[in-house]
């Protein structure tokens, strides 16, 4: 039996654009399965249905036109199961895809997932698990750059990673420390901090590599913590953080570990994937192999 396979369209990612290139893309992945069902959805209630309806029907593959948060439902999806996940970037940050090395552009992502798909190239990646039952793939964050995440989630314009640049202008007027609790299986650091993330992967924001040297397929996160700073202190860090050179400065703070516990009630709202997690204290572990990946 060939490839049964459903690319789940989010019409509204990239402002459109999933929406503008669905068929371009459909009839692409046509010539390398040997069926394609197609569902559209504009929330994630219905997205999650209609993929419910496509599993039922029996899939080899799901294949997500959209951002990061399409990829992030997906994930949901596929985690811990035979199915696997291939993305078409069409969103605003696309650090998924970008953290996996695949072309960036929409029809030449399309072009490459026909390539892995007719080769049967497959791959096994780590995800995040938060608590019990949710996951993430790239980055989990708390503190300024959430809130930069939450600011930028209510823009509408620009688009692309500009929009980030310009909440995280705006968040530095508000910017103050917290007190944070970051715990792993062999170490604990209690300090004021500015903000926490843990990362699976290197990026997140549109391309800001939080986590550097983060690898999605060794079984461990790595954490970066950034202390007590000050607007100027994160202002002439921006252009290391940009080239992810910030690991070395006497600010930051970097672990590695399988698992990590973020304590304080302190008002932090943690992100992931750039989709809204809720508040701290929260536990989140790295489990390895539990998504496969197209190519």
């Amino acid at each position: 039996m060939g490839i049964r396979a459903a690319l789940a369209v989010h019409g509204g990612s990239g402002h459109g654009a999933g929406g503008r290139l669905a068929t371009a893309v459909a009839d692409r992945l046509r010539a390398a399965v040997d069926r394609l069902d197609v569902v559209t959805a504009d929330t994630v209630e219905a997205a999650r249905a209609l993929m419910d309806q496509a599993r039922d029907r029996g899939l080899d593959a799901l294949i997500v036109l959209g951002g990061d948060g399409s990829a992030h439902q997906a994930v949901q999806f596929c985690a811990g199961t035979d199915i696997a996940l291939g993305v078409v970037p069409a969103g605003t940050g696309n650090d998924f895809v970008r953290a996996l090395g695949g072309p960036m552009g929409t029809l030449a992502a399309a072009e490459a997932l026909v390539g892995a798909l007719r080769e049967g190239r497959r791959r096994r990646l780590d995800l995040g698990r938060i608590g019990e039952d949710r996951w993430f793939a790239t980055v989990l964050c708390a503190g300024f750059d959430s809130a930069v995440n939450e600011r930028a989630n209510r823009m509408r314009w620009p688009h692309g990673p500009r929009r980030y640049d310009l909440a995280t202008i705006a968040e530095l007027a508000a910017l103050r420390p917290y007190p944070l609790v970051v715990e792993t299986t062999g170490e604990r650091i209690e300090l004021d901090a500015t903000m926490v993330s843990v990362g699976n992967t290197r990026f997140y924001g549109g391309g800001i590599p939080i986590c550097p040297e983060a690898n999605p397929a060794d079984g461990l996160f790595d954490v970066t913590v950034v202390g007590k700073a000050r607007r100027r202190d994160l202002l002439r860090m921006m252009p290391r953080v940009r080239r992810g050179r910030h690991i070395d400065h006497p600010m930051v703070t970097t672990l590695r570990a399988k698992r990590v516990r973020l304590g304080e009630d302190n008002g932090w709202v943690a992100y992931a994937d750039g989709e809204r997690i809720g508040p701290l204290p929260l536990a989140v572990g790295c489990v390895p192999g539990a998504l496969t990946i197209i190519g």
